[in-house]
C-alpha cells in the first residue's frame, strides 16, 4: 500500500492558447476550495431493448471543466485576455492544458480545448468572490509523470 501525498497544493496547471498568448501560462492562486473541477465523462450510450436487452456502444464526448481563481489571481487576466479577444473576433481561440499532479505522480494532457463560459466580474460581498472559468475539451489524456 502506497503512502502517497494527497495535497493539490503542490499541482502545476498551465496553459497555452495558440495565436493568442505567446508562451505557456501558469495558473496560480485558485480558489481556496476548489482549484477546477470536471464532472464524470460518459464513456457509453445505451438504450434498453423492448424485451430487455442492454444494448451499449462507445460514444466520444468532451470534457467539461471549471477552473476556480481567486478574485486577487494575476490569471484571472489571462481568462479576461481570452474572452475579450474572442468578443473582437467573433471567433474561438484553442487552448491546450496540462495539470501536473506532484503528490500523486500523474499528469493530465488537455487538447483543443475552448473557454466556453465566464464569470464577467467578480460578486462582491464582505470581500470580493471567486470566479470561474469552463472549458469545454476535446480530450483528457492521464499519465505518470
Amino acid at each position: 500500500m502506497a503512502d502517497l501525498d494527497i495535497t493539490s497544493a503542490n499541482s502545476v496547471f498551465v496553459i497555452t492558447v495558440t495565436g493568442l498568448l505567446n508562451a505557456p501560462v501558469r495558473l496560480q492562486n485558485y480558489a481556496a476550495d476548489r482549484a477546477w473541477d470536471a464532472p464524470e465523462l460518459e464513456q457509453a450510450e445505451t438504450e434498453m431493448s423492448i424485451d430487455g436487452y442492454l444494448n451499449a456502444g462507445w460514444v466520444p464526448n468532451p470534457v467539461d471543466q471549471t477552473v476556480s481563481l481567486s478574485a486577487a489571481s494575476i490569471s484571472v487576466p489571462v481568462f479576461e485576455n481570452i474572452m475579450a479577444a474572442q468578443q473582437t473576433s467573433r471567433s474561438l481561440y484553442r487552448i491546450g492544458g496540462e495539470i501536473t499532479l506532484t503528490s500523486t505522480g500523474r499528469k493530465y494532457t488537455m487538447v483543443n480545448g475552448v473557454l466556453r463560459s465566464v464569470t464577467v466580474l467578480p460578486g462582491a460581498g464582505r470581500t470580493l468572490e471567486n470566479r470561474t472559468f469552463a472549458i469545454r475539451w476535446q480530450s483528457v489524456t492521464p499519465a505518470g509523470v
